[in-house]
């Protein structure tokens, strides 16, 4: 469930996008350069070649710093174990969501009792989350992008763009998880997270968090974005932030073409 797609000529991508269809929250260890969509990069390569995803995969262990064992043993069982402490609310109307971009987190307040502070993946600077005041207005379990996803014939699978598909082949969409949509094409949604502006305007959640969230917020939740948020010094200060998705392994296109993106949540639990 990581970034597949490079950099996005966000303008001109944005204009051709309809309500949910950011680039995807997940990522490929192959597809990186060469084949240029819409302003994106995708491989060439033969993603399914086994050896060289291994090398990819081995790579990618022996750069990456923030990586603590095997990439599919500790690193990833830490990443998965990644959790925060949620509350519901008394009142569910009185719930409203506050998002620091600096701080790169998300208070979902009910009054000035914090119900859930967790860590948010934000724009990066080419393709900025949007600041003001929002509501959310469409919330949905099982999401999947209108514009990007699968090509897919027999066992042949590409990540493409709709307007780039085969012909002969089908489509699906990218999943975008427990979607809750604040802005036409902007929205809350699950995805691997990293301690960086990662997204293009899209606020991404742990896989683990997604679902509290989902539950606590409404259509008509206000949600206020800005610069910086009166709670960064003082509720978001020192959150543990999940472990950095970057040298993860992906899984297979497969599991993105079924329902595996949205059932490999945890169930939501509140104290």
């Amino acid at each position: 469930m990581k970034p597949w797609l490079a950099e996005q000529s966000a303008i001109a991508l944005r204009a051709k996008e309809s309500p949910g269809a950011r680039l995807p929250a997940f990522r490929g260890l192959i597809l990186r350069r060469n084949l240029k969509i819409h302003g994106h990069s995708l491989s060439m390569m033969n993603l399914f070649r086994p050896t060289l995803l291994a090398v990819m995969a081995l790579a990618a262990a022996a750069l990456s710093s923030c990586d603590t064992g095997s990439l599919s043993g500790s690193s990833l069982a830490a990443y998965n174990a990644y959790d925060r402490p949620a509350k519901l609310p008394k009142n569910p109307s009185k719930v409203r969501v506050k998002v620091s971009i600096q701080n790169q987190m998300a208070y979902v307040m009910e009054g000035n009792e914090a119900l859930l502070v967790m860590p948010v993946g934000v724009g990066k600077s080419g393709s900025p989350t949007p600041v003001g005041n929002f509501r959310i207005f469409n919330k949905k379990h099982q999401q999947r992008a209108n514009t990007h996803g699968f090509a897919h014939k027999g066992d042949d699978i590409r990540q493409t763009y709709l307007a780039k598909k085969p012909a002969g082949y089908a489509f699906k969409g990218t999943p975008m998880p427990y979607w809750c949509e604040f802005k036409p094409a902007y929205g809350f949604h699950s995805g691997w997270m990293k301690p960086y502006p990662c997204t293009h305007g899209c606020l991404r959640m742990h896989h683990n968090v997604s679902p509290k969230f989902f539950k606590l917020v409404s259509n008509g939740t206000p949600v206020s974005i800005a610069r910086t948020q009166p709670e960064d010094s003082t509720l978001g200060k020192d959150i543990p932030r999940p472990p950095d998705s970057t040298p993860l392994p992906d899984y297979h296109p497969s599991f993105y073409l079924g329902d595996g993106a949205f059932k490999q949540h945890k169930a939501p639990s509140f104290e």
